[in-house]
Formats: C-alpha cells, sequence, structure tokens
C-alpha cells in the first residue's frame, strides 16, 4: 500500500533545518509522501532571517494545479512570506475535504519576522476559516487570538478557544516556552492537556517537526488527540538526538 500524500506549503529554508526542506524529510519519517508547494525563500542562520523573497501569487497557483493529479491525504503549511500569499492559498483550500495542518510560523526562533500586520490580518479573516487545526506557539497564539501574553495552561486555553471561534476546527497552543514542564493545550470543542516532563535539550525546527509528524498521523486516519500524542512523541525523540549544524541544534 502507498504511503498518504501530504502536500507542504510554506518557505524554503538554506540549511532545511526549518521549512519545505525539514517537512519532506520528516514526513517521509513518519510514513507519508511528501509534495510541496513553494511559497517564499527565506535567507536564514544562527542569526536569524536575513532576507524573505516571496513567490508571486500565479506562481502559487501553478504550482496547486501542477498537483491538481495528487490523490492528497492531508495539507501542511508553515511560514508565509505576506497577505497575497495566504489570501492565494487560503482560496485554493476552500472545499477541501481533508486535513489542513497550519504552523502559523510569524517569527523565526533565531530573530526575525516572517508575517507583517497585513499578513497577520490575512491569516485571521482568510486562513483560519480554511484549517483543520492551527497549532501556534505561546507569543503567536497572543498575536492571533488578539489575547494578552500568555503565561500558563489556563491562558493557553482560552487562547484555543479565542483561535476556534475565529474559524480554525480546532487549536492546539504549544507551550514549550513556559516555565517549569511544558504542557500543551488542545481545544477541538473540549479541552486536552498534554504533559511531559523538560528535556534538557533544545532544537531549532520543532514546531516544523510536531506539524509534519501531525500532518502525517492525520493523513493516516489516526484521531486528533491520538496523532498530538503521536507527533509530540516523534518531536521528544528528534530533540534527544538533535545535532549541532552551522551554530544551530537541528534535527538530526
Amino acid at each position: 500500500m502507498n504511503p498518504p500524500i501530504v502536500c507542504t506549503i510554506g518557505m524554503t529554508d538554506p540549511w532545511n533545518a526549518a521549512g519545505v526542506g525539514l517537512d519532506v524529510r520528516a514526513l517521509a519519517e513518519c510514513g507519508a509522501r511528501a509534495v510541496s508547494i513553494v511559497a517564499g525563500v527565506s535567507a536564514q542562520d544562527a542569526r536569524g532571517v536575513h532576507h524573505v523573497h516571496a513567490v508571486p501569487a500565479e506562481s502559487i497557483e501553478a504550482q496547486f494545479d501542477a498537483l491538481a493529479a495528487a490523490p492528497l491525504a492531508a495539507y501542511r503549511i508553515g511560514a508565509l512570506p505576506n497577505a497575497e500569499a495566504i489570501r492565494a492559498i487560503a482560496a485554493r483550500l476552500a472545499g477541501m475535504r481533508v486535513p489542513v495542518v497550519y504552523d502559523p510560523v510569524l517569527c523565526a526562533s533565531a530573530g526575525g519576522t516572517f508575517l507583517d500586520d497585513a499578513g497577520v490580518s490575512a491569516v485571521v479573516m482568510n486562513l483560519l476559516p480554511r484549517t483543520s487545526i492551527v497549532m501556534p506557539n505561546l507569543r503567536e497564539a497572543s498575536i492571533l487570538a488578539g489575547v494578552p501574553p500568555i503565561a500558563d495552561a489556563a491562558a493557553m486555553g482560552e487562547a484555543a478557544r479565542a483561535l476556534v471561534r475565529l474559524g480554525a476546527a480546532a487549536a492546539l497552543v504549544t507551550g514549550g516556552h513556559l516555565e517549569g514542564d511544558p504542557v500543551d493545550v488542545l481545544f477541538d470543542g473540549e479541552l486536552h492537556h498534554f504533559e511531559s516532563a523538560r528535556l534538557n535539550a533544545a532544537m531549532r525546527g520543532t514546531g516544523c517537526l510536531l506539524a509534519d509528524a501531525l500532518a502525517a498521523a492525520l493523513a493516516r486516519g489516526i484521531a486528533l488527540s491520538k496523532a498530538v500524542e503521536e507527533a509530540r512523541t516523534y518531536v521528544r525523540r528528534k530533540l534527544q538526538r538533535a545535532i549541532e549544524v552551522g551554530g544551530m541544534r537541528v534535527a538530526d
């Protein structure tokens, strides 16, 4: 039996420590075949994001057309460069019947931003209503949901609820930046808390890997809560095996 096909939509990273390059490898590790749509090209390294080139909307649309024959089982969306790209992608996702996993990468972990205020507004107005699950970190959840800075699991739950009110079918707010042991909070009509002991490890691209593993699990027909558990286990395993490359801790 052929593996399910997942379409990753996002930007490139020259180190493949994040972005579409990492997605292709991670999806394969998680039992899916990746196809991809490039929405932007970034120049980034351990010091941050230095330049972003946005792919024109017509090129994004042409890439969708080129994949028309692909029997897609899920979409996985990452960093996007601007409002134009977001609106083009959202229009193509209208009416899709497969899971759409969106990791709203607004800023790079090493520094630098991807989306301006117009882009954030386009996410809220156009893209969130097309997503099966949005999975922001604490800062991204605060920005998208329009809530104060998030400091505990209760506030994470409120932000997740707010994101669903804005149109996402479900929201997973990730708490890796909380003090103490991390907790992730899922709202899909009910609140679910996923807790684990903090690992003494750091790695670039953890959000990308979590989204990849989640999209692959959903593409295989796994229920959402179970898929989140599976994705978290995958990321913890990658954290424990991270390697040093170019001044960064990255997935092996």
